[in-house]
């Protein structure tokens, strides 16, 4: 073979071995791209992705005009995953190392550990909430000697363990199975104290309690960097500091969450670059929203959020789709649309390397934000009512000062229970209520109490109307009966120690019903009692709604109806609204409101309806159809419709109304309180007079005669029925005037 073959034979060996790897390379491309793929995909998915939960927006509340009360503000927030730390990092070093950061921004951080940052180490229990303290206990009763020392205590104090309910035992059940069994090992003082803290309420937590107990807060720390695996050459200010972070991860750890924690919350875009630029292990900035108010009243109608209060709560929530850190309606509106206010979150998978930085989205699926409720209240209307209320308290304090005066005030839509407004005083500011909580909880005056629909109070005179009703219903009078007033009643059979005084101890004279309500005859009313009975008249103030939830969605206290004594007839006195009775303002209203529409009951309600998010579906409505009609004859009504009129035209009432500028009818009471001292002032009107619309009441703690309300009545409906000033709108250049 001469030199040219030789080079040529070289020449194809070379492009046979070329060709054969680029055959084997193809070979294997295809193998891995074609016949393999969706096995490599699944390997490299499960290896290299992991999901995260992308937040929904909560949906937005209006009042009835589409004027937005709460809504929310985009935000960043600083998230620590102890997930996204490469092999063999050491997690208090990077949480150490990120705290640091903060302190040097003066960023704040979450961290709900009740004992102080700073030594010497004191317990700040007091300023947990429910569900803090819930989760602290959770959390003591993780760790050996914390469980053992506090169940050791209450072996030596059961007072503080509520007293188990007894199960019945089954009869046809083994003795077995009903627990019965002789060989049963008696339990040793360490079970015994497991099981007392087993049934230990966190409420009862406190700082003295723990020291009694034997754990202070410095051995408490000690506890938890031997449970925490805190180096042990880490100072005891730095130990406290991660204490703090490690102590949310492993709460959620014992709840079954993820290993993720919000530490800080509406992060500045500044502190997002240096946790960028400093690649700070664990930390990722994560998208958020904070509540936002359109106004500073309607607080007890908004409500606010709030943390689960229990494990409990949350692991019968978790499939509904909560996570551990979020936050839930926990009063008002809030919580009541609960339903329609929480969005779907998302989830997107996000791709990292190897130490742990994320390197992009593989696959999302998109939040849907909470829906839209629209409440029924009027903003304009309900900021008016609350300002004439707060001013209403102010004036009865001028005269008579007491801190923990309050008031409540009602205002329905008569034929549909619509709430038009709801107002309590003292108020405060769901803007700042978290920074404000302790303040609030120590405030005599009970800011954060609901006194419109949860403050019951005797209705007085203000029942009268209703009794009149029943008792013409019922044949126990009749529009031309006349009872004389002598200015005593006295019970039948029994004159010398059963007797009640009219307030105009004189007496009024003949009375029929019209005149009887608008003089607020005790006498007239007492004998009406007395003729009905009990019975008869619990009938009537149940038909009313009395006694009875509202059905406001919000929550409420229902009230007291009244009842005898064994051996008594309160019958007489409990028709003109003393006895036992208690009724909340918006009770009173919606009877006034049900009287005034021809004995139309209807549900008080703040619902008007809920929508989707993009405002293209309703999803549900109030209910504005009677839940029971209460049978009235027209002449009844307009007689007792008639007396409430005569009150505000020439009865005592007239100079008050004078400046009203609609018809209307009213009543008022005084509520007895501690043997007719400190009464509290109650005050029922309606208007128009021949086409209600509105139905209010009213009620001040400890205001005196209810007759001082009748000036804050007028307001009220002045402030409903003054027109509303339209507002001119702006044209911008080069546009035509129509």
């Amino acid at each position: 073979m001469d030199r040219k073959e030789m080079q040529n034979a070289r020449l194809y060996l070379l492009l046979i071995i070329l060709a054969a790897v680029l055959f084997v390379y193809l070979g294997v491309l295809y193998d891995t791209q074609v016949i393999h793929h969706e096995d490599y995909v699944a390997k490299s998915v499960h290896s290299i992705v992991r999901p995260e939960k992308v937040e929904a927006s909560r949906g937005i509340i209006t009042d009835r005009n589409g004027r937005v009360l709460v809504t929310n503000r985009s935000a960043y927030d600083l998230t620590f995953d102890a997930s996204l730390l490469p092999p063999n990092s050491d997690a208090n070093e990077a949480i150490l190392r990120l705290l640091r950061l903060c302190q040097s921004q003066t960023v704040s951080w979450n961290d709900s550990l009740p004992v102080s940052r700073q030594a010497p180490y004191v317990y700040t229990i007091d300023t947990l909430s429910n569900s803090q303290k819930d989760r602290f206990l959770t959390y003591l009763k993780s760790i050996s000697t914390t469980r053992d020392a506090l169940g050791a205590y209450l072996l030596r104090h059961p007072d503080l363990i509520p007293p188990e309910e007894e199960e019945e035992a089954d009869p046809d059940a083994s003795a077995e199975e009903n627990g019965d069994t002789a060989e049963a090992a008696p339990l040793t003082p360490l079970e015994r104290g497991r099981k007392l803290l087993d049934r230990f309420s966190a409420s009862g937590l406190s700082s003295s309690l723990l020291h009694d107990a034997g754990i202070t807060p410095t051995s408490l720390l000690s506890a938890m960097r031997k449970d925490l695996n805190i180096p042990e050459d880490y100072t005891q200010e730095q130990a406290r500091l991660v204490i703090g972070v490690q102590y949310e991860l492993a709460l959620r750890k014992l709840n079954d969450a993820y290993e993720t924690f919000v530490l800080a919350q509406d992060i500045d875009t500044v502190f997002i670059s240096m946790l960028s630029d400093g690649d700070y292990l664990g930390a990722k900035v994560t998208r958020s929203s904070v509540r936002e108010y359109g106004t500073d009243y309607a607080a007890h109608i908004l409500g606010y959020l709030g943390a689960f209060e229990s494990r409990d709560e949350y692991l019968s929530m978790r499939d509904q789709g909560y996570d551990f850190d979020d936050l839930i309606g926990r009063s008002g509106a809030e919580r009541a649309f609960e339903q329609y206010l929480k969005g779907t979150d998302g989830y997107r998978m996000l791709a990292s390397n190897s130490d742990g930085k994320i390197t992009g989205e593989y696959y999302s699926v998109e939040p849907e934000p909470g829906g839209i409720v629209e409440l029924t209240i009027d903003l304009d209307f309900q900021q008016a009512v609350e300002d004439i209320i707060a001013e209403a308290v102010e004036r009865v304090n001028e005269t008579d000062y007491d801190e923990t005066r309050g008031a409540g005030a009602a205002v329905v839509k008569v034929g549909t229970g619509e709430i038009l407004a709801l107002a309590s005083y003292p108020t405060y500011n769901l803007s700042t209520y978290r920074q404000d909580i302790g303040e609030l909880n120590q405030d005599p005056g009970r800011p954060v109490f609901n006194r419109a629909s949860s403050g019951t109070y005797p209705p007085g005179s203000t029942l009268k109307p209703l009794t009149a009703i029943a008792a013409l219903e019922n044949g126990d009078t009749t529009l031309k009966e006349r009872i004389r007033d002598t200015g005593k009643w006295r019970y039948p059979g029994d004159e010398a120690n059963s007797w009640t005084w009219c307030w105009y101890h004189p007496g009024h004279g003949y009375q029929n019903v019209i005149q009887a309500i608008t003089n607020s005859c005790n006498y007239f009313f007492a004998e009406m009692g007395y003729r009905m009975g009990m019975d008869t008249l619990r009938e009537y103030l149940t038909k009313f709604g009395l006694g009875s939830p509202t059905g406001i969605e919000i929550g409420e206290n229902s009230g007291r109806l009244p009842e005898n004594p064994e051996g008594q007839n309160q019958a007489p006195w409990a028709a003109y609204g003393q006895s036992s009775q208690l009724y909340s303002p918006l009770q009173l209203a919606n009877y006034v409101a049900t009287l005034v529409s021809g004995g139309k009951h209807c549900q008080a309600h703040l619902l008007k309806a809920a929508k989707t998010y993009d405002n293209s579906e309703i999803i549900a409505v109030g209910n504005t159809e009677p839940v029971n009609t209460v049978e009235i004859a027209d002449e009844n009504l307009q007689a007792v419709k008639q007396g409430m009129r005569n009150l505000v035209t020439s009865g005592s009432l007239a100079s008050h109304f004078r400046d009203c500028i609609v018809t209307a009818g009213a009543k008022t009471g005084t509520a007895q309180v501690n043997s007719n001292v400190n009464t509290h002032s109650v005050f029922v009107c309606f208007a128009p007079y021949d086409d209600p619309e509105i139905a209010v009441a009213i009620a001040i703690e400890r205001g005196g005669s209810g007759s001082v309300l009748a000036s804050t009545g007028v307001n009220i409906l002045n402030a409903y029925f003054t027109p509303k000033t339209t507002e001119t709108p702006v044209t911008g250049e080069n546009q035509l005037l129509r």
